[in-house]
């Protein structure tokens, strides 16, 4: 079966697509891709739905945007499909996670309850109306109905698609928050360990921006970064944060890494260059430190796997390599077929498969769910 998925995360940077095609073959899927294509936001819309995450807006800016995304959506499908000569009829499913707005999966106090929540915004149901094809969004709601975090999601694919007999692997996904998965060799789903560790790119990515004027939405080939000195004072304080020291289940968003960080570390004074290396550092640090804080549980790691837009910053990468024990090799999901900047697409059209299947695909070791569940909401 020939599956879409479609993926816009945290960054903002745009919207990726992945066409994949999904074979079973015994108690695993085959999974195969055969088209990619990436569509930058516009600066006006990157603006506006930056005016609407984690940030007092109007629910009219919301909705509006609700039923906006699916046609960008749409748009990136058609071209994908376009660009690899494929028919779109040919797509049978859709899975489309949406753009995340707020994320909060711990619960907070909320009239007097305790509610944890999220929202991704983009309509599933005017997606299919504009593709004419079956489309599971809205993904993350049901795992925390359950009693979980709605984060990470991905784990379930990276098992499927990079457990290995023998080894040990690391998954790391370098989005704009970064998230490790975990695979003990020969490991069961219930064994697997997974959970957002911290800040990706978001904000050198935020910095970046700042200090050029909005000439920039990334440190390109990580050159600011490395242009710069680690402030190891303020690096200390970074890592004073409760976050790195709480144990799994745990997700994290823009929330945390937003313009209320951001704001506190212009107003250190130190330069542009030196808060990249700083932030930089800080998400190889904590990325290094929350896979060797796991090794009891999850026995030995010989290798790290690293995908998403981090994998493009040379220094960051180097910052990794420098922080991670000498014996684990790092690698990128290209090394196994896996299109690092599509790996998070692919498993969306992987889970939308499963979902159409009827089969769960969550893993509650990860997002601290009391039961596995069915992901995702289907429009016909």
């Amino acid at each position: 079966m020939k599956v879409a998925g479609i993926m816009s995360g945290t960054s903002l940077d745009g919207i990726d697509v992945a066409i994949v095609d999904i074979v079973p073959r015994a108690a695993t899927l085959e999974v195969t891709t055969i088209a990619t294509y990436t569509q930058a936001y516009t600066d006006d819309v990157r603006a506006a739905l930056l005016s609407v995450s984690n940030s007092d807006t109007h629910t009219r800016a919301i909705a509006r945007l609700h039923f906006l995304l699916p046609q960008l959506y749409a748009e990136a499908f058609f071209e994908c499909c376009r660009a690899a000569s494929l028919d779109p009829v040919e797509v049978a499913l859709i899975g489309c996670h949406g753009q995340t707005i707020y994320h909060e999966g711990a619960p907070a106090d909320v009239l007097g309850r305790k509610v944890a929540s999220t929202l991704q915004i983009g309509d599933g149901s005017v997606l299919a109306e504009l593709t004419a094809t079956k489309v599971v969004s809205d993904f993350r709601p049901r795992d925390i109905a359950a009693g979980g975090q709605g984060a990470p999601l991905v784990p379930y694919v990276d098992w499927l698609l990079f457990r290995h007999k023998k080894k040990g692997r690391a998954l790391v996904n370098i989005g704009g928050i970064a998230n490790v998965t975990l695979l003990a060799p020969n490991c069961q789903l219930s064994q697997v360990l997974a959970f957002d560790t911290g800040p990706g790119n978001l904000l050198i990515d935020q910095l970046a921006a700042h200090f050029s004027g909005g000439a920039e939405r990334c440190d390109f080939d990580g050159k600011m970064g490395r242009a710069g000195i680690v402030n190891p004072a303020l690096l200390a304080v970074l890592l004073q944060d409760d976050f790195y020291h709480r144990p799994p289940p745990k997700s994290a968003g823009r929330e945390q890494y937003g313009e209320e960080l951001v704001g506190r570390l212009i107003r250190t004074g130190l330069s542009g260059e030196d808060l990249v290396a700083t932030v930089t550092r800080l998400t190889a640090v904590t990325i290094a430190e929350a896979i060797c804080a796991c090794v009891e549980q999850t026995g030995a790691i010989a290798e790290v796997i690293a995908s998403g837009g981090g994998v493009h910053n040379p220094f960051l990468m180097q910052c990794l390599r420098e922080e991670l024990p000498e014996k684990l090799r790092l690698t990128t999901t290209a090394r196994h077929g896996v299109d690092p900047d599509f790996k998070e697409a692919v498993a969306f059209a992987v889970l939308a498969y499963e979902t159409c299947l009827g089969r769960a695909s969550s893993v509650p070791s990860a997002t601290g769910a009391c039961h596995p569940v069915v992901l995702g909401k289907v429009s016909y």
